[in-house]
């Protein structure tokens, strides 16, 4: 469920009208809905009651410190997986105490900033990483918490892009070397082992992978007790995918995810930690559009928005489908033709759909990406000198920009030309 909804033949955003966003913004902007954000976050957070549990959003999903702070507001915990991602953390108002450090390739300076700022746990991916944090944690006289991220060779059942937990992928330690390396781990003076992270991918649509995945950490974590480890908690990523259109059938709800967990897990004594951010984001964000033309061309009607691959890249990499709604609705008994949804950089890739059936559209006619709030403005770039399209976050009636379109006199001021030149 999502609050964007027509309300008198118009696209609103909550109690906003999304024209009366774009007279004030201009075109293409994101919107999010407060609305929903809350209620997805609420969504997992009662999925596991009865349990020690932490939702740690991930902040790769939709990085916005507005967003970060909505959702820190309410209790939730951050995933991280850089150092710049730690820093937009700590400024919404997170505490370290509620911050995972996750991802491949942490530097010494990343690990640094969060072992002197505050830090819940690190997620190792690699005995090399486990070393270089024992070996910053000894020279600052600390101890860094850490679970080491097991790769459970599973099959995620989702683009080959978005899987991580397969053998041949870069992420974790193989399942068969845990032992050996919680081994290490344990007398390295700078590691505290508190816990196992797993994670298999994003955009999941069943629960069959997360059980298999979560019935081997389960085996492991009764071994690593067997081998003496305190191993009290459970980080499980996330993954939880989300329907991008209207006629798939729903992936699985945050209810049936969590009653999983706690068959599988719940009488393991963890506390629990999962991951989500497509889940909370996706269907929380629109992205909205104007129509430059409309252009006819050989056997094939073209719609040519001022949005491009470089504001919305999910449909150029990984081919993936996004509703495309009018926000005005056409009238009863207006027939849909089909156009080949594009934008105007100068890539063929730059199309986000093909022989798409829409209402037919002008120029100045305004339309809406659905399921845009991750993985949108978080993977946007400024290709062929586009300046990054501002947010909007919506709460009730009323609304805020909380990142600006910068001017092309920004953009050109953060280049320098040598002297020499």
């Amino acid at each position: 469920m999502d609050h964007f909804l027509y309300k008198d033949g118009v696209l609103h955003a909550e109690d906003v009208a999304i024209p009366e966003i774009a007279a004030v913004v201009g075109t293409p902007f994101y919107v999010y809905s407060a609305a929903t954000l809350t209620r997805h976050f609420q969504l997992f957070d009662a999925a596991l009651e009865g349990t020690d549990h932490l939702v740690c959003f991930a902040i790769k999903s939709n990085s916005n410190l507005a967003v970060l702070k909505l959702l820190g507001n309410l209790g939730a915990g951050m995933d991280v997986v850089s150092g710049g991602e730690y820093r937009r953390a700590k400024a919404a108002g997170v505490p370290g105490e509620r911050i995972v450090f996750s991802g491949v390739g942490k530097t010494r300076e990343e690990i640094t900033l969060a072992l002197t700022g505050g830090i819940r746990q690190f997620n190792v991916e690699s005995e090399p990483e486990l070393c270089a944090i024992s070996e910053v944690a000894s020279t600052l006289g600390v101890v860094a918490p850490i679970a080491l991220r097991v790769n459970p060779d599973v099959d995620a059942k989702t683009h080959e892009k978005i899987a991580t937990g397969k053998s041949e992928n870069k992420f974790g330690i193989p399942i068969a070397k845990a032992r050996a390396v919680y081994a290490e781990a344990a007398k390295l003076p700078g590691i505290a082992v508190v816990g196992v992270d797993v994670h298999i991918g994003s955009q999941l649509t069943e629960l069959e992978p997360f059980e298999a995945a979560f019935t081997k950490v389960r085996e492991l974590t009764l071994a690593l007790r067997e081998d003496g480890h305190d191993i009290r908690r459970l980080d499980l990523g996330g993954g939880l995918g989300i329907p991008y259109t209207r006629s798939n059938e729903a992936p699985p709800l945050p209810v049936e995810y969590g009653a999983m967990i706690k068959r599988v897990l719940g009488d393991l004594g963890c506390e629990i930690e999962i991951e989500p951010g497509r889940l909370i984001s996706g269907n929380a964000g629109l992205m909205v559009s104007s129509v430059i033309y409309v252009k006819e061309g050989e056997g094939r009607n073209f719609l040519i928005l001022d949005a491009a691959m470089n504001d919305l890249v999910r449909p150029s990499m990984y081919g993936a489908h996004h509703d495309i709604v009018p926000v005005i609705e056409a009238e009863p008994g207006t027939e849909p033709a089909a156009f080949d949804v594009v934008g105007p950089v100068c890539e063929t890739g730059d199309t986000f759909a093909k022989g798409r059936n829409l209402t037919p559209m002008g120029e100045g006619d305004l339309v809406a990406f659905r399921s845009a709030g991750a993985y949108g403005a978080v993977m946007a770039s400024e290709y062929n000198s586009r300046p990054l399209i501002p947010e909007v976050l919506v709460e009730g009636d009323h609304f805020a920009v909380i990142r600006q379109r910068p001017s092309f006199e920004e953009m050109l001021a953060r280049d320098s030309i040598p002297v020499w030149l």
